[in-house]
């Protein structure tokens, strides 16, 4: 399987707003993601990833077709050497290895492109598609937190996972 990171255009959109306008995406993302998912959206997401504002935001293309976002976010002040990263992968693409191969490259990108020495993320603890993604790509859990995310009524674990410049 070939996937390849690209930037997002505007020819993405429908695709987008289809696979992003699911429930079980949704869920395991902060509130900043919409659901339902509109094409407004859709519009402005895809304007903010293309405009360049210091974080690296790109489509994962399998065939000709955006399936997923990711992105990785440079800090600032004392966190200035880390960045965070964050992702969501269309239900019908899940479980086939594609989301480890897309954090392997952004990880890669991200450590290239950037003056960092650490890169995190932060799933639900109720989201192991991504804990094993996360580990399957180099990732080791650095911490739990427990109870500290708030979503669809109850309260989440929020785990912390990080990769660090060799």
């Amino acid at each position: 399987m070939y996937i390849s990171l690209r930037e997002w255009k505007k020819s993405d959109l429908l695709g987008l707003v289809k696979f992003a306008n699911n429930f079980n995406v949704a869920k395991n993302l902060t509130d900043h993601f919409p659901h339902p998912y509109t094409t407004e959206a859709g519009e402005s997401f895809i304007e903010k990833s293309s405009s360049h504002t210091g974080a690296f935001i790109f489509a994962i293309d399998l065939n000709g077709v955006a399936i997923v976002a990711i992105g990785i976010h440079p800090q600032d002040d004392i966190e200035k050497y880390n960045a965070e990263l964050g992702y969501w992968l269309a239900e019908p693409f899940w479980g086939m290895g594609i989301m480890t191969l897309a954090i392997k490259e952004i990880v890669e990108i991200g450590f290239d492109e950037l003056e960092i020495n650490r890169i995190f993320a932060r799933p639900f603890g109720t989201n192991i598609g991504s804990q094993r993604a996360l580990e399957k790509a180099g990732f080791t859990l650095e911490a739990k937190f427990e109870k500290t995310f708030f979503k669809n009524g109850e309260y989440l674990d929020e785990l912390i996972y990080a990769v660090r410049k060799n």
